[in-house]
């Protein structure tokens, strides 16, 4: 794309550009913020069964997030692939990395959830030796395990969606998805219009039958957007499978480190600090991903214009739009942070009934609200990278900086100094603004535009 130096900038950015970013970004960011938001009324309902109920909630969804982690690198190889191909010209052919990328989900699922959900009573008391937490987190655990095949399908079909730029589809689906899961929370967890209150485990039932909605509602829009561009036509030959297992299993890695990280976190803080902590780390967890998922999914945006410039043969227009895409992310999660800085007890009071333990939450939430912006950037230059097929580079920095640096410190600051949530929010800051800085200096060096996708 040409850059007329008489072009109108906003942020820093051509008009021209930042509109080509909305129109793929948006329905990215709507379909995520409604997701997060999902997770915010999830953890509000939850939160009215008391801080048991909450901690056991945290506990069990960052197993589940472990889980289905690795399956998650599907999303970014078949975007890779989808978009490059776009960029080649290559229609006829886009949707052939997601046929590839629905078989390894089901090969690699399956037994996931199998192993997965027999193990969860052996596994829960690891993460959390509270009695009553392990009475509410064992049966939610098994339910949200059950829904790990549909989850790696629609990891599969966003990494379509977006990477040929019909992210509206993908925030369709989204949005059908929390719709059913709040109608049957709300009937599954306080036993409304004749279902059985089933508490904290309804909140479970109810993730896994709306991911599984969810799935046959992608299957519906592939045949009838997808059909003409290779959706389910025939197997995926050996070349399709050996590269997307080549930017699959690193994204893989890089987010199951990632998952193991989180969980390991919530034991250093439930083993370590208390449960009112684990609470409050929940919600405060869970306000986090609200605030970063606007620039994941910028970033998810930027991969794909990444990689549709490479497809063109345009390395100078892909680097551009990595820029472009983290001046508007940083800017956007400024904004966001504000209110995290200026009302920490407003928003933790919507969540948290007990005053002392929104007062445990106080100062870390200030702390995220104040550095959000120097994450969004990573995340951006993070997606970028996984758009051009650097998922190696991704893996090996992620993984380093979480459990070589935030992890030993967190501990460090948490249990054995006694700084509780503030150190641990505290190492967690250094760590991003450390992850941010290396994933920068990548991308200035340029040479995840020679990688072959």
């Amino acid at each position: 794309m040409s850059r007329s130096p008489q072009a109108h900038h906003i942020l820093g950015v051509e008009r021209a550009r930042l509109r080509t970013i909305a129109a793929l970004g948006l329905p990215i960011i709507g379909g995520m913020v409604s997701q997060n938001v999902l997770n915010l009324v999830d953890t509000w309902m939850v939160g009215r069964l008391g801080d048991t109920a909450l901690a056991a909630v945290g506990v069990a969804s960052m197993a589940n997030f472990v889980a289905v982690a690795f399956i998650g690198g599907l999303s970014a190889g078949v975007q890779a692939m989808a978009a490059r191909r776009k960029g080649e010209g290559k229609h006829d052919q886009t949707a052939v990395p997601l046929n590839g990328g629905l078989v390894l989900a089901l090969v690699a699922a399956v037994p996931i959830s199998c192993v997965a959900m027999l193990a969860a009573p052996a596994l829960f008391p690891l993460l959390n030796p509270d009695a009553p937490v392990i009475e509410q987190g064992v049966p939610y655990l098994q339910a949200r395990f059950a829904a790990v095949a549909a989850v790696g399908c629609n990891f599969a079909f966003r990494g379509y969606w977006n990477g040929v730029s019909r992210s509206a589809l993908y925030m369709r689906t989204l949005m059908l998805m929390h719709v059913c899961n709040v109608a049957l929370n709300y009937a599954l967890i306080f036993g409304k219009f004749g279902f059985p209150e089933l508490g904290a485990a309804g909140a479970g039932v109810s993730s896994a039958i709306a991911t599984y909605i969810g799935t046959g509602y992608y299957v519906v829009l592939g045949l009838r957007h997808a059909r003409g561009n290779g959706f389910l036509r025939g197997m995926p030959d050996r070349q399709t499978i050996s590269t997307m297992l080549r930017l699959a299993v690193p994204s893989g890695l890089q987010q199951l480190l990632f998952a193991a990280g989180m969980a390991t976190q919530m034991i250093i803080i439930s083993r370590g600090v208390g449960t009112a902590e684990t609470a409050a780390a929940q919600v405060l967890i869970t306000i986090m991903l609200v605030a970063v998922l606007p620039a994941i999914a910028l970033g998810m945006a930027s991969a794909s214009l990444v990689g549709q410039a490479l497809g063109r043969g345009d390395r100078d227009d892909a680097a551009q739009w990595a820029r472009d895409v983290a001046r508007a992310a940083a800017t956007l999660l400024l904004l966001i942070g504000l209110p995290m800085v200026l009302l920490p007890d407003a928003i933790l009071g919507s969540f948290i009934d007990n005053p002392e333990t929104v007062a445990l939450g106080r100062t870390p939430l200030r702390v995220v609200g104040a550095t959000i912006w120097i994450d969004g950037i990573g995340l951006v230059l993070w997606q970028s990278l996984l758009g051009a097929g650097a998922s190696r580079a991704v893996m090996i920095v992620s993984g380093s900086l979480q459990w070589g640096v935030f992890l030993p410190l967190a501990f460090v600051a948490g249990p054995v100094l006694g700084y509780g949530l503030v150190g641990i929010w505290l190492a967690q800051v250094l760590h991003r603004v450390l992850q941010a800085t290396i994933y920068s200096t990548l991308w200035r060096r340029g040479a995840w535009a020679d990688i072959r996708v």
